[in-house]
Parts: C-alpha cells; structure tokens; sequence
C-alpha cells in the first residue's frame, strides 16, 4: 500500500516548525541538540553559497558560514527571534547579512566562531555546487532563496524515496520520481506499466498518489518555516518557493 499522505514526517527539521528550533536554542537535550543540528545541516548550503555570492572565497566563506553557525548556537540570536515575524529564510538571510557586516577579516570570523564546527560538510561537495549556479543573474538574496527551495524539494524527495522504501515500492518510487522531477507526461504510463508489470490505469493511480503526497509534504515542510501560518501563507510561500527556481 502507498504511504498514507496524512502520516506524520520523521524528519525534524526543515519539517519542525521554526518556533521549536528558536525554544531549543540555549538548551542541551539530545532532541534539543538534534533539532539544532538538522538546522545546520538543511541550511548549510544556502548560506555558503549567500556567503560566496557577496564576494567572499570558498576557504573564507567555509570559514563564515561555520562562524555564523557557531554564533547562532552559542548566543541568544535564536531565542530572540519571533516565529511571528516572518520567515525563518528570511529571517537567516538577513541576520547572516548583518552578521557579514560585522566581520573585518578571516581571523575575526575564526576567533568568533571559536574553533567551533557545529556541522559537517563536504567543502567540495558545497563549492562544486556553487560552480555550477548562474554567474550574472542570481544576487545572493535570491541566490540563497534558489539554494534553500532545491535543499526543501530534495529533502521531500528523501522522504518519498524513504517512504516507498519501507512500503516496499522502492521500485515503484524509481519509477514514478521521473514524473515528479520532469513533469506528468516526461515518461509515458504505458512504458512504466510495461517495466512495472501493471495496468496504465494502475500505474496512472499511483502517479496521482505520489503527485499529492509530494504537495502535501511540500506544504509540511513549507508551513514549517513560517510563524504562524494560514493556507493563503502557505500557499504564497509555494509560489515564492517555485518562483526562485525560474533563471
């Protein structure tokens, strides 16, 4: 059976609302230290590559963005912050950008963020990413956007993948990602019937399935990042989300 699109995500965060990030900050729990974690880790990127945008080089800008972090974690930005302000994007975007302000040179970023590495990253996983992004048409704000929309979508992929995993449909979910990544009609149901061994009307009943589990997990994951929101937000935020994705 496929996986039920009202089951409840596993993962914390971007998928945790942002209010539980800003009450684990200062705290050591284990879900508290994990919440926290998975903060890093689903921004990690888009700040580096905000970071490398406003001119700084890969070995400064790995140097800043663990700065930030380090930073974040270890003062009272986080349990400041009000959920009911705005986005939580928006809100990391524009603190890094103060925080950006603030620094003179390399030494300063190292000595505030104290020797300390608050994620572990593949530097050249994350340069080699930022190789390859639009040289002219991308400021850093919209940069950072793009960044954290593909980090969001990727991470509903994960789940999905993970979901049809356990159903034992990883198959079925090789198959079917096609269409969620190149549109309805990038593959034809009569050719994944074929591979699949099904009927076109079956193999049309599970596209819609993965169609709506993988908009409701968006609008999970989207939701997430908000204060408090309504559908209208939420939907508006979507918009926002794929709009970032167009060059």
């Amino acid at each position: 059976m496929d996986p039920s699109p009202d089951r409840t995500s596993s993962a914390r965060f971007p998928t945790t609302h942002w209010s539980r990030v800003v009450a684990a900050s200062g705290r050591a729990t284990a879900d508290d230290r994990e919440a926290l974690a998975e903060l890093c880790r689903a921004y990690w990127y888009p700040l580096y590559a905000f970071i490398r945008r406003k001119g700084f080089q890969p070995d400064d800008a790995q140097d800043l963005t663990q700065a930030y972090f380090a930073r974040l974690l270890q003062t009272a930005v986080l349990a400041a912050a009000d959920p009911e302000k705005g986005r939580f994007r928006a809100f990391l975007r524009t603190d890094c950008g103060f925080f950006l302000a603030d620094q003179r040179d390399r030494e300063n970023a190292l000595k505030r963020g104290g020797g300390v590495t608050p994620v572990s990253f593949d530097a050249r996983d994350a340069e080699g990413r930022y190789q390859v992004e639009s040289a002219d048409l991308l400021t850093p704000d919209r940069l950072f956007d793009r960044a954290w929309a593909l980090t969001l979508l990727d991470g509903v992929l994960d789940q999905l993948t993970r979901e049809y995993a356990d159903s034992g449909r990883a198959e079925l979910f090789a198959q079917l990602k096609v269409v969620l990544a190149d549109g309805p009609r990038s593959v034809s149901y009569a050719r994944i019937a074929t591979q699949l061994a099904m009927s076109e009307v079956a193999v049309q009943s599970a596209v819609q399935r993965v169609r709506r589990r993988y908009r409701n997990l968006v609008r999970e994951r989207i939701a997430a990042t908000l204060g408090d929101p309504s559908p209208a937000e939420v939907e508006d935020e979507i918009r926002a989300l794929f709009s970032t994705l167009e060059r």
